[in-house]
């Protein structure tokens, strides 16, 4: 009789339980369908601590801001420098409440910067003229070197950056204010410019470095080559790329580190690793240091982690690219 009253005990629990998880189920059920029928998934957009809108795709949205920063080469423009960019977080919108991409597209863009990329023809490392295209620049010096100036082993060709474009020059003018009658002849013979005529501190041009590289770290650039921000008081060496606190930094080619340290000099913990032939990279504001002086490492290997050490407002990689001690724009090579 006890084992009866037991298990019919032990049923009408059973019965109870599997009612309260059938209820359950079913006002989950209906509770999604509610939130499917009046909201949306949807992402949430921030622009410097504030909510500016929100946008379906944030992936679309990015990729129309990044479109707007970069390269137009019909307008001389380089870039476009955007004082931050937007972070996003997914969040449910009423149905009866609009995506807002166009004005959000605003807003990111209104303070835009553009920074102008030209080619000043200098003579004696002074600059003379301005052209808007490397080509145009090349055509003035070859028509001078046909002319024979005397003039012509002084000259060189600087691609510059700056906020204002310069006036540019005709090529026809160009190459009459710059010919010089040749008295005594040279034996030097003008060549190709290479590194040291660009400039003597770093160089935008594109020289073949006869190594492939890869992206050190993924993210976004939020500080480009060339540039001047007001964060530092020097044209920028590198580009800077955003990137979580952490997020493992890989060597963009093989070769041994020749620094790995902090030597208080703005660059917070970095590691220059050194490619042969006078090329070399550099990884900056790291928060771990993972490589020591005069280890070798393969392409790909873990050398530090993303920080926001020494002269740094947020966590990203700043990362450079040397030969024989001139930078070069590393986005000729990477990203």
């Amino acid at each position: 009789m006890f084992n009866i009253n037991i298990l019919k005990k032990v049923a009408i629990t059973t019965r109870k339980s599997i009612k309260l998880i059938v209820l359950m189920f079913l006002s989950a059920i209906i509770l999604i369908g509610l939130v499917v029928l009046f909201y949306n998934p949807t992402y949430k957009v921030i622009l410097n601590g504030e909510v500016i809108g929100y946008t379906s795709n944030k992936s679309d949205l990015q990729e129309r801001i990044n479109e707007y920063t970069n390269e137009n080469e019909e307008k001389n423009i380089a870039f476009i420098q955007i004082d931050a960019m937007p972070t996003y977080e997914l969040c449910l919108l009423k149905k009866d409440v609009s995506t807002n991409d166009d004005e959000i597209y605003a807003k990111v863009t209104e303070n835009g910067t553009p920074y102008y990329k030209y080619y000043a023809i200098t003579e004696e490392k002074k600059e003379k003229f301005y052209v808007a295209t490397f080509k145009d620049a090349e055509k003035v010096i070859e028509k001078l070197e046909d002319k024979n100036s005397a003039n012509q082993d002084d000259l060189g060709i600087v691609e510059k950056y700056g906020k204002d474009l310069k006036k540019f020059t005709s090529i026809e003018k160009c190459v009459s204010e710059l010919y010089e009658k040749k008295i005594v002849v040279s034996k030097t013979v003008y060549s190709t410019p290479s590194a040291s005529n660009y400039t003597t501190g770093s160089s935008s041009a594109r020289i073949n470095l006869g190594i492939n590289f890869i992206n050190p770290v993924s993210g976004i650039i939020t500080s480009r080559y060339g540039s001047n921000d007001s964060v530092r008081d020097h044209t920028h060496a590198g580009i800077d790329i955003g990137a979580p606190y952490g997020t493992p930094i890989k060597a963009a080619a093989s070769g041994t580190v020749t620094y790995s340290g902090n030597a208080n000099d703005g660059y917070g913990y970095y590691v220059i690793i050194s490619h042969g032939n006078g090329i070399s990279t550099v990884y900056a504001h790291c928060s771990q240091l993972l490589v020591s002086k005069g280890e070798k490492v393969k392409q790909g290997d873990v050398v530090a982690k993303v920080g926001s050490t020494g002269n740094s407002t947020g966590n990203h990689l700043h990362f450079e690219v040397r030969k024989n001690g001139v930078t070069y724009n590393p986005q000729n090579y990477v990203y």
